[in-house]
């Protein structure tokens, strides 16, 4: 079935939820009856045009009828029922997506229930903890962590925040900041329009921090350990702080924000994307990554930027008719955890379990400070061409500790070939295809040695006298 012709049963969905018949639906969008009934059985499309007239008559946003939101609901909510809690209700794969289809309020409602009770799980799990150790129980934690919330929001806007934009245009424009020393130019903009003052400190007298803003003394005191460019970053992470603050707390007053510390991850975060647009502004930028085929390193030189900062940059390039490819991006410790993730792909990213570990960035820990490419195969037959690094965080001297992360970058393969790093690449062949999927417990394929859990879709059968490919894969398929 076509995915236009699955729209019929969101139309029954929210016609029912907006207490109209199908008579008085028919009526008002200009069609019949007995049309308008084959529509919500999917045996007949939903035009453009009668789409438009139905949001208008239900007053509905548009983005209510996104596929792409679909299928990112569909894979939290196959995420889900792979819960252990589950086992006994054997869900299948189409049962979800027909949930998703016909009732997309219930379907955002299990998935809010189900965070909460994740969220209670380690609030429990913690509690105890503490109990067990006699310290104090004062504090309440939150339903959901400000990690959570923050990068479901950024996913919301596709991580495009056009007054942001504006703003850092504004800062170039008036800084004149094209030229030059940006971190001059920067530190002379801080002084003329903000009147703070930047002065540069050893790594003791700082005590561990590499920013410091003092609002009282209007003092911004930066860390010698900051190299040029993220020095470049830290001076525009203060301007966006000092010259965005009604632009960032309106876009931080959104009700997915839950709590006052996810408001103010929110604020880092949007002071973070403003600094980012101020260095690598928005048109200059996407131009010069289409002239260089994405060339990561070579713009973070152009750029006087990061590796890591480039990739992020590279998501937010979603600016209606003026886009660059649209990539997804995660960043992962060695232990597996995922700290930072975005999808314009369309790829999903595990919410509640571990990733995949045929992802290529896991195996970027094997080559450090080495980029490395991967052409992969979800289940659903979906391809993407990754893109993987490991970046290292230091902070001072000999002694100071190095964290070590790896980023993937990566987008669907019918975009592959407009990336430097596909050169040569035979992006056609399934010789080339690493077969991965979301998580252990939500994947169906049946052949991974690397599986460390059981799949959703079969039950574990155990035979003590035959082993298999892996421990979990089902006896009469060995």
């Amino acid at each position: 079935m076509s995915q236009i012709a699955a729209l019929g049963g969101r139309v029954r969905a929210l016609r029912q939820r907006g207490r109209i018949t199908q008579a008085q639906l028919a009526l008002q969008l200009g069609i019949s009856p007995s049309y308008l009934n084959l529509i919500e059985q999917n045996r007949r499309p939903l035009p453009a045009m009668l789409l438009i007239k139905l949001s208008d008559i239900l007053q509905i946003d548009l983005k209510t009828f996104s596929t792409d939101a679909d299928i990112r609901r569909t894979g939290e909510l196959i995420e889900v029922f792979a819960d252990p809690l589950f086992d006994e209700d054997d869900v299948t794969t189409q049962e979800v997506r027909d949930l998703v289809a016909t009732s997309p309020v219930l379907s955002r409602a299990i998935v809010r229930l189900f965070d909460a009770y994740r969220s209670a799980a380690r609030s429990r799990d913690s509690l105890a903890a503490r109990l067990s150790d006699g310290q104090d129980l004062a504090s309440e934690e939150t339903l959901r962590l400000p990690t959570e919330e923050v990068s479901d929001l950024i996913q919301h806007h596709a991580n495009f925040f056009p007054v942001l934009e504006e703003g850092s245009a504004r800062v170039s424009r008036d800084g004149r900041l094209d030229t030059g020393d940006m971190a001059e130019q920067l530190t002379r903009y801080l002084e003329s329009h903000c009147g703070v003052r930047v002065k540069l400190d050893q790594a003791d007298a700082m005590g561990g921090a590499t920013r410091r803003y003092d609002p009282a003394r209007r003092e911004l005191t930066l860390s010698e350990v900051l190299r040029r460019g993220s020095r470049n970053f830290q001076l525009a992470y203060q301007i966006g702080l000092l010259t965005q603050s009604d632009a960032i707390d309106g876009i931080a007053a959104d009700p997915l924000l839950t709590s006052d510390e996810s408001r103010a991850l929110c604020r880092v975060a949007l002071a973070n994307y403003f600094a980012a647009a101020v260095l690598m502004p928005y048109d200059a930028f996407l131009a010069a990554a289409q002239a260089e085929r994405y060339d990561l390193e070579l713009l973070g030189h152009r750029f006087r930027v990061k590796f890591e900062q480039t990739c992020h940059r590279l998501t937010t390039l979603r600016k209606p008719g003026h886009e660059g490819v649209p990539f997804h991006m995660v960043r992962v410790d060695i232990a597996g955890n995922i700290s930072k993730r975005f999808s314009a792909s369309g790829l999903r990213f595990a919410r509640y379990s571990g990733a995949c570990p045929r992802w290529v960035v896991f195996a970027a820990f094997l080559t450090p400070g080495e980029i490395r490419t991967q052409l992969s195969e979800m289940p659903d037959g979906t391809r993407h061409f990754w893109v993987a690094r490991t970046v290292r965080k230091a902070r001072g001297g000999y002694h100071a500790p190095r964290t070590e992360f790896a980023l993937g970058l990566g987008c669907e393969v019918r975009h592959a070939a407009r990336m430097i790093y596909a050169e040569g690449m035979n992006l056609h062949t399934r010789e080339a295809i690493v077969p991965v999927g979301v998580t252990c417990r939500a994947c169906e394929r049946m052949d991974c040695e690397q599986r460390a859990f059981p799949a959703l879709q079969h039950r574990l059968k155990i035979n003590e006298h035959v082993r298999g490919l892996s421990f979990y894969v089902p006896v009469d398929r060995c």
